[in-house]
């Protein structure tokens, strides 16, 4: 049977990306389910190998034709755009910023291409990216725009749970600013876009409330009148199965039951405080609204244990048997 191609990003080598690759590509079982290729520098994945003692082989080549998708065999698309003698495990560096964008957009246009099946990322640092002169938001910047997609964004997958936050990096005042009609009515349609990655029949979308009690009627807050139940029946006249707005001190709580399948949450921590209580470390990122398949890690670089191999690859792992699941429809 044929299997998809994953291209996996290093990341930013000063981070763990590197160390969570090579212990996610020690189980054995991803081979069974995909054709495993990593973008980055065959130097960093090497000395990691030395550092956390695996029984693991590099092949660096140039071409994916040249991989050998061989377990205990590492094939790395090698850039060889890292300084050894410069690289310094947990410090920002503009090198290592430059170096995780490039991978990104190669890895992008490589599945834009149908080069690869998907694509899984391993953590960027944002102040290392824009040391080098990039400033996005984030990798999913960097995809939307490469790609011309227009709407797009972030699902939270742990296991059957999914969430969407309808806003991410800004202040929590900016965030209750940012709430109205039509950004409600466009995030509900990207998750019933999203959902379709999961083959799900009729799925049914739940949408937060912003204030407690959801404002209990204008008391503590009006955007639910103005903005959230106005977009919440278009989206139904539109054919969308979806109800709202569900106090966001039992919405996340019914859909772990199995009453949602995707909750859309209307800021960064109202989201994550809720997945990380549930499955710190397990939860992946899925991008809705591309049209190319991106898997990544639902943390960061962790510049604090980078090189001391004491991360942990469960998240990767999970990311990637995401990526090779949805990518086997692909091909």
């Amino acid at each position: 049977m044929k299997k998809p191609v994953i291209g996996i990003t290093m990341g930013d080598a000063a981070g763990i990306g590197p160390e969570i690759i090579c212990k996610a590509l020690t189980n054995s079982y991803l081979y069974d389910q995909c054709n495993p290729i990593v973008l980055g520098d065959a130097k960093v994945i090497n000395q990691i190998i030395k550092i956390c003692g695996l029984d693991l082989q590099v092949n660096p080549i140039k071409k994916i034709d040249d991989g050998r998708f061989k377990y205990g065999v590492i094939d790395v698309l090698d850039y060889d755009n890292i300084d050894m003698r410069k690289l310094k495990f947990g410090v920002v560096s503009s090198m290592c910023g430059k170096a995780a964008v490039k991978y990104t957009i190669e890895a992008g246009n490589m599945a834009i291409n149908g080069e690869i099946a998907a694509m899984v990322s391993a953590p960027l640092h944002k102040e290392a990216m824009r040391e080098a002169g990039f400033y996005y938001e984030g990798q999913t910047q960097i995809l939307g725009e490469l790609t011309a997609s227009k709407n797009y964004g972030m699902m939270l997958i742990l296991n059957d749970l999914k969430l969407m936050m309808y806003s991410t990096h800004m202040s929590l005042v900016d965030a209750c600013k940012a709430v109205t009609y039509d950004g409600i009515l466009k995030k509900i349609q990207l998750a019933h876009q999203g959902l379709k990655f999961f083959d799900l029949e009729n799925p049914m979308i739940a949408v937060s409330a912003l204030n407690p009690h959801c404002g209990e009627g204008g008391l503590f807050g009006k955007e639910e009148i103005d903005s959230i139940i106005p977009a919440v029946e278009q989206a139904k006249s539109l054919g969308i199965n979806v109800v709202g707005p569900i106090s966001a001190d039992t919405v996340f709580v019914r859909a772990k039951n199995g009453e949602f399948d995707l909750v859309l949450s209307l800021y960064h921590d109202q989201a994550n405080i809720a997945m990380k209580l549930l499955g710190f470390g397990n939860v992946v990122t899925l991008l809705a609204g591309l049209p190319i398949i991106r898997t990544s890690t639902g943390h960061g670089t962790a510049f604090d244990i980078a090189g001391k191999n004491i991360a942990n690859a469960t998240n990767l792992v999970k990311a990637i048997e995401l990526a090779a699941m949805l990518g086997a429809k692909r091909i």
